[in-house]
Parts: structure tokens; C-alpha cells; sequence
């Protein structure tokens, strides 16, 4: 898989669609939607335990302590995250019911595919914005 074409969700026709509420945070922006969120971190970070709790918190305070929530993380910069993350936010705030990941690259899609094996719930592969956000749009736990 060559690295395709990059597509930043404020660039996209759902930016506007969606009305989504945009939270600037030092390591990347996030985009809250109505049924889910999206991610895009900058290039070269650490997605360490920290950020994932400060996130989570302004996740909990924009929809609430007993949210349900879709995720894109949009991989459009290259950055690190330990896969046994995804195990740990599902224990810890569970908040997640599913995850569409953007992929760009072979090694995206290789980190994803990592990704996949430590979170129970379900995880897609997308290569496309659109295919993600149609994808959660779909999931019977939003229906």
C-alpha cells in the first residue's frame, strides 16, 4: 500500500456537514461529531496514558460520564501509541463501542493491524475518511 493522499477531516465535505466541535490539544486536534470522534495527532508524538486521560476527559465533560462513542482515528501524520492502550481505556472509562482507523500507509495499516489484536471490540481498517465515518454511521449500536 503506497501513501495515498492525506485528508484532513477540516478539509473534508463532512467538516461542515457534521457540525462538529473542534478541540485543539497540544498533541493533536480532536473532532467531536455526534455519535463519534476523531482524531488527528501530530506528527511524531507519543500517545502516551496521559494524553489519553486528558482527552478522555474532555470527552466526558463534552458528552457525558455514560457515553457511548464511535472513533476515527485519523492517521494522517505518523506518531506512536502502545497497542495495550486500547485494552486499558476499554477497563478503565468505556467509552468506546467501536473504532474506524484511517490508514495512509503500509505502515499504518501494519500499526493498525497491531492495534486490532488488544481491543475486543471491533476495529476497521478504513483508506478513506468517508469509508470510516459511513462505516460508524452503520454500527448497530447507533441504530
Amino acid at each position: 500500500m503506497p501513501k495515498k493522499n492525506t485528508m484532513k477531516f477540516e478539509e473534508s465535505h463532512y467538516f461542515k456537514s457534521l457540525k462538529a466541535h473542534k478541540l485543539e490539544m497540544p498533541f493533536g486536534n480532536f473532532y467531536l461529531c455526534e455519535k463519534f470522534f476523531i482524531s488527528e495527532l501530530n506528527e511524531g508524538i507519543h500517545f502516551d496514558w496521559q494524553k489519553i486521560e486528558d482527552v478522555v476527559a474532555e470527552l466526558i465533560k463534552f458528552y457525558g460520564k455514560d457515553a457511548k462513542l464511535g472513533y476515527i482515528p485519523n492517521r494522517i501524520n505518523s506518531y506512536s501509541v502502545n497497542p495495550h492502550y486500547w485494552d486499558k481505556v476499554d477497563k478503565t472509562f468505556n467509552i468506546i463501542v467501536a473504532s474506524a482507523i484511517v490508514v495512509y500507509s503500509t505502515m499504518t495499516l501494519m500499526n493498525a493491524d497491531l492495534e486490532k489484536r488488544f481491543f475486543k471490540k471491533s476495529i476497521k481498517r478504513c483508506t478513506s475518511l468517508t469509508e470510516a465515518i459511513e462505516w460508524m454511521y452503520g454500527l448497530e449500536e447507533f441504530k
